[in-house]
């Protein structure tokens, strides 16, 4: 057993002595500083200490008062001499690494070898322009690349940036001056006194002075998970990025910092750490439907592929048939890499990356991502009430005092007698780790008197200040960290107590003062204080009288609070246990009963409302008895109907009657926790249908509501819930006790739990933090511990934040799901097209480049467009979508396949009578205008070609044989002379021969004619016009389609809010700016001409027609709701 420290010890390690400055840190190197601070080596590092004098030594060589902490100058010189508190890190990927990593996928291997063949073969085919459509694949796969690059970046450098702005909100306490500050950590600096209370963070590697029974949890360091006594003999040491788990009997703990960034134990190895930003559920299940969608591409990229092999025979007869199977090959992986919707994942990122950034100037700093997304599927919110539906400033506006209630009329002019101000100023004072901050880190007065710690102690010593009496100079006298005991509030016994150890005042030495509940600090107490300061019996009557006193200011909505205090002559006297157990549950003295007001905040009941019409159910779970927590609930709106109240009172007497009290279960709006805990989790289930409030709470008790809405962290077998459930029988007791189990859970739920948002502030609330779907930790009155536990932190505590996240994350789930519809159909149409025209024996309708720059376009453009809709007022109309609903519903397949069906006629209609709708004034398909011969003397066979009808006005051309007078004649071999190649120019002539070729010799399948006696086209000129025409529709009908995607239901006005869609409308013009560079500029890279202005019109009027189709089937009857299934909110009570 360790021996306890005496008095002159504790003195001497914890500097009570004011420490007069002797030394320079000019010789205290950062070597003797990293002496103190091995890693696991506390024993070494305490030696160095000794032999430095201990902390009253290295606060001399510092020059360092411990009490008043450094000056504003020895700040500067610290931080010059040995840094910033700033920790290195790990440096991002370069967009270089990330544009080579992008080249990992194998479909863009695949394409990109394809496309070296395709050079190669066609360099050497035709060297003037054979190399063209390789190496525009190449450079629309360095496009394709770069935008992923791009996207991967962008994407590791907003994780990071989640990471700065929660640390930027970060605040720690630190003494300069004499004054006590609220800075963040990245300003402390080496010799800063910094105060650390249970539950807080430490933001620097530090060694304790002053504290007592100080814990601390160094797993997320050290890996070890038990938390660890600090002490003045062993370890002292404190180590930054973990966290304070107990201050035991002080109401803080006191450091002195010695380790900073770089040099603490955690920046030394943060800088080897990396932070991979993981996805999110939502992305997971978009990646899941990309593979299945792949695997469709890819099925149809097969039959592509093999159609226009077979077409190698059965139109070309079997000519340049290498040529033929490159092209079909990079047809087929293009396919491929198009019909894989890549851009859904990004969509997610882009919208969660987007949404985040407006979410946290509305009040929400997302820790985790998923939590944006699935915020928006919240159904049931479990809040705190202080300073969530609360203001967070309490005030005492009325009370029982020395013998005399006080009204709120009277208590706003009240002269406070000596009496009064007695033991409830010490107890206000010393009981208290509160302080007021009247400036903020850059020394701007505040307009009112910042609270730092608990709101209840701010009301407290605020009062105190209005009286006049100084509260830090009452701690300086009368409260000493060496002798005195302070415990902090313990949510079980509901009470704070510090213990006096020798108040110079009577004859009493030792001096107990405690505060909590108010009904149960008046249980423990025998007398009161009158109004002379004497102590009187408490009597039944006078008990009575008290508790219609409580109430009567709960029934005001009122947070009541009692104050008490037990003497002692010595400490001969006091039990000899009091270090660790204090005795302040008995023979309690009651000074005074306060009634604290924390208003409303001006926008919780709207707030509340929202919720409750969005389908979620909004449960209070407070500390307040349950007059309060009732009055205060139905003054902000959630207790809606009228419910039952069940107290542990009525509890008791009904427990005895199970059919009864089951009968009323359902019904109860308002419980108690101690009544929750004691139910069975059949009956908890009753209740939690309709429970909307939960007063007397302690942590646990939301940890079990919480288990039980939502099924995370049940015992899954025997042994889990034995350990538990120590002691007992599983067979026969696994259904009597709350959480339950697994099995059980899941078998009265079919669909599934609810998704629960939790707030919580304090270290107790973490486990419920954790066990929620969505933890929401107070950014202002949170702990370190319930932050670091929570998925969001709500920078401004307000309730209406939480009501916003839950608006943004439904916005999220809604612009996936725009992005989806719009992205399945271009899928759809783009496949069916070239597929269907390679079969039909024409050219891919869709080349290679112009299907990666629809990729491009459509993915990462329309990503951008669809995934940064702001959310409106009327994703709050809705109920909640089930965990498991489907992405696509019936409405968006609606959607998709009229849009496909569609767009699919149009591009079919121009494939096979485009150049008829046009007059004929271009060529179908893409044919070459003008052929070149290769072989002009060869002898070449014409009757291969057939008969061939030659028409002597036909184009000028010469006649075969001898009879030149002939109107008409067959090109054959009977005249007896010989035919040869050049043939061909006297029957189609040397010029603008293409038109003839096609009818006359292409047509006929079985001829070799055209490798035997013509060069490859494209030394010359194609015409592009009839694909071009076909392209330009494609794309101008996504172009309107995204408007149409900007509605994923029946509402017609596909036009809502448009304005406010800024990025929507610059990436709509970015498109329409792209397609005509493209189109008029692309050439044999795209194979593209320019197309006339009446051209132009047509495809901007083909794509348009998206808009009366997609007005159309909104009107259909078909599949115009969403399946009732699919929702999962509550309606509430009436």
């Amino acid at each position: 057993m360790e021996p306890e420290p005496s008095k002159q010890d504790n003195e001497r390690s914890v500097g009570m002595a004011q420490v007069i400055p002797s030394g320079t840190n000019m010789d205290l190197t950062q070597d003797i500083l990293d002496s103190l601070n091995v890693a696991q080596a506390s024993e070494d590092n305490k030696k160095n200490l000794d032999d430095l004098g201990g902390t009253d030594g290295l606060a001399s060589r510092m020059g360092l008062n411990l009490k008043t902490g450094l000056t504003d100058s020895q700040v500067e010189a610290s931080r010059e001499r040995y840094g910033a508190n700033i920790f290195p890190e790990k440096p991002m990927k370069s967009f270089l690494t990330l544009f080579v990593e992008s080249f990992n996928d194998t479909t863009l291997i695949i394409l990109i070898i394809a496309a070296f063949v395709s050079l190669i073969v066609g360099s050497y085919e035709d060297p003037d322009k054979g190399w063209i459509e390789g190496l525009a694949i190449l450079i629309a796969v360095l496009l394709v690349s770069t935008v992923t690059a791009t996207n991967d970046y962008q994407k590791e450098k907003q994780f990071r940036d989640l990471e700065k702005n929660s640390e930027a909100l970060d605040r720690c306490t630190v003494i300069r001056n004499g004054e006590t500050l609220r800075v963040n950590p990245d300003l402390l600096v080496v010799g800063d006194v910094v105060s650390l209370k249970s539950g807080d963070g430490i933001p620097a590697d530090g060694i304790l002075f002053e504290g007592s029974g100080v814990k601390c949890n160094e797993s997320a360091l050290t890996g070890e998970p038990d938390d660890l006594k600090k002490d003045f003999f062993k370890d002292p040491f404190f180590l930054s990025s973990c966290v304070v788990t107990d201050t035991g009997t002080s109401g803080d703990a006191k450091v002195v910092c010695v380790g900073i960034g770089k040099d603490s134990q955690w920046g030394k190895i943060k800088a080897n750490l990396t932070s991979e930003a993981a996805n999110t559920p939502l992305q997971d299940k978009l990646e899941d439907m990309v593979e299945l969608i792949g695997k469709g591409g890819g099925g149809a990229a097969l039959l592509t592929f093999c159609a226009l092999i077979a077409m190698i025979w059965l139109k070309y007869d079997g000519e340049d048939p290498w040529t033929h199977v490159i092209e079909a090959f990079i047809i087929a992986v293009t396919i491929i890499v198009v019909a894989i919707p890549e851009g859904l994942p990004l969509a997610v990122t882009i919208s969660l990356s987007y949404s985040s950034k407006q979410m946290l100037s509305e009040g929400n700093l997302i820790r985790q991502l998923q939590a944006c997304e699935t915020m928006g599927n919240a159904t049931n919110i479990c809040t705190d009430k202080t300073g969530t539906l609360t203001e967070n400033r309490m005030t005492i506006v009325e009370g029982f005092f020395a013998g005399k209630a006080i009204d709120q009329d009277a208590f706003e002019t009240v002269t406070p007698s000596e009496v009064m101000k007695a033991d409830f100023a010490l107890n206000c004072a010393v009981n208290s780790n509160v302080f007021l901050q009247d400036k903020d880190e850059n020394g701007k007065a505040y307009d009112r008197a910042k609270v730092v710690g608990s709101a209840t102690e701010g009301a407290m010593v605020l009062l105190l200040r209005k009286w006049g009496i100084n509260y830090q100079a009452s701690r300086d006298t009368y409260f000493s960290t060496s002798r005195d005991m302070q415990f902090p509030f313990n949510s079980t016994k509901k009470r704070s107590t510090v213990i006096l150890c020798d108040y110079p005042s009577g004859d009493s030495k030792v001096k107990l003062l405690c505060k909590g509940a108010s009904e149960v600090i008046l249980a423990d107490c025998t007398h009161f204080a009158d109004e002379s300061g004497a102590k009187q019996p408490m009597t039944e009557a006078k008990r009575k009288e008290f508790l219609d006193l409580i109430d009567q200011m709960a029934g005001r909505a009122l947070r009541t609070l009692a104050i008490a205090h037990k003497d002692y002559k010595d400490l001969n006297a006091i039990p000899a246990n009091y270090r660790t157990d204090p005795p302040d549950s008995s023979d309690l003295i009651l000074d005074a009963i306060v009634g604290i007001i924390d208003p409303l905040r001006s926008d919780v009941k709207d707030a509340v409302k929202t919720a409750q019409g969005a389908g979620v159910m909004v449960r209070m779970v407070t500390g307040d008895n349950i007059i309060t927590a009732r009055a205060i609930a139905q003054q902000c709106g959630i207790l809606t109907g009228t419910g039952e109240t069940l107290t542990k009172e009525m509890y008791e007497q009904l427990k005895a009657d199970p059919a009864k009290l089951n009968a009323m279960l359902p019904n109860v709006a308002c419980i108690e926790g101690p009544v929750y805990r004691n139910l069975t989790p059949a009956q908890a289930d009753l209740v939690l249908e309709r429970v909307q409030v939960m007063a007397r709470s302690s942590p646990d008790d939301k940890y079990l509501m919480v288990t039980r809405l939502n099924g995370h962290g049940l015992p899954a077998n025997q042994k889990e819930w034995e350990t538990l459930h120590p002691g007992r029988n599983y067979e026969s007791e696994k259904d009597l006790f709350l959480p339950g189990y697994k099995d059980e859970w899941k078998a009265s739920r079919p669909n599934g739990g609810q998704v629960v948002g939790v707030t919580g502030d304090g270290t107790n609330d973490a486990p419920a933090l954790k066990a929620s779907d969505v933890g929401l930790s107070m950014g202002i009155t949170g702990t370190k511990v319930a932050q670091n536990a929570s998925d969001v932190v709500i920078t401004d505590d307000k309730f209406s934040s939480i009501v916003r996240a839950i608006l943004w994350g439904r916005s999220v789930y809604d612009n996936i799901r725009r992005f989806l519809q719009f992205q399945l159909t271009v899928n759809v149409v783009a496949l069916a097209l070239v597929f269907i025209g390679s079969v039909a024996g024409f050219p891919p309708p869709l080349n290679a480049v112009m299907m990666l720059w629809v990729n491009l376009i459509m993915d990462t453009m329309g990503a951008l467009a669809l995934g940064t809709e702001k959310p409106t007022a009327a994703l709050l109309l809705r109920q909640p979508y089930l965990r498991d609903s489907a992405l696509v519903s019936k409405p968006m397949w609606r959607n998709i396949l009229f849009q496909s069906a569609y767009q699919l006629i149009l591009l079919l209609v121009l494939l096979f009578e485009g150049t008829a709708m046009f007059g004929d004034k271009f060529l179908r398909g893409d044919y070459c205008m003008n052929w070149k011969l290769s072989n002009g003397d060869k002898s070449y066979d014409l009757t291969a070609i057939g008969s061939l009808e030659v028409k002597e006005q036909y184009n000028g051309v010469g006649v075969i044989g001898s009879d030149l007078s002939a109107q008409s004649y067959y090109t054959t071999t009977e005249t007896g002379d010989g035919t040869t190649c050049g043939d061909f120019y006297r029957v189609c002539g040397s010029d603008n021969n293409g038109e003839c070729y096609q009818d006359n010799f292409a047509s006929n399948y079985d001829t070799g004619f055209k490798s035997a006696c013509l060069d490859n086209c494209a030394k010359t000129d194609y015409d592009y016009t009839h694909f071009t025409i076909i392209f330009n529709a494609f794309v101008w009908c996504q172009i309107f389609n995204e408007f149409n995607a900007r509605q994923i239901k029946n509402d017609p006005n596909i036009l809502s809010g448009i304005m406010q869609s800024k990025m929507f409308l610059l990436v709509i013009i970015v498109t329409v700016l792209f397609q005509i560079f493209v189109v008029e500029l692309g050439g044999d890279w795209v194979r593209t001409t320019h197309i006339e202005f009446n051209y132009w019109a047509w495809s901007v009027l083909f794509g348009a027609g998206s808009i009366p189709v997609g007005l159309l089937m909104r009107l259909c009857p078909i599949w115009n709701e969403e399946d009732e299934e699919s929702f999962f909110g509550y309606v509430m009570p009436s």
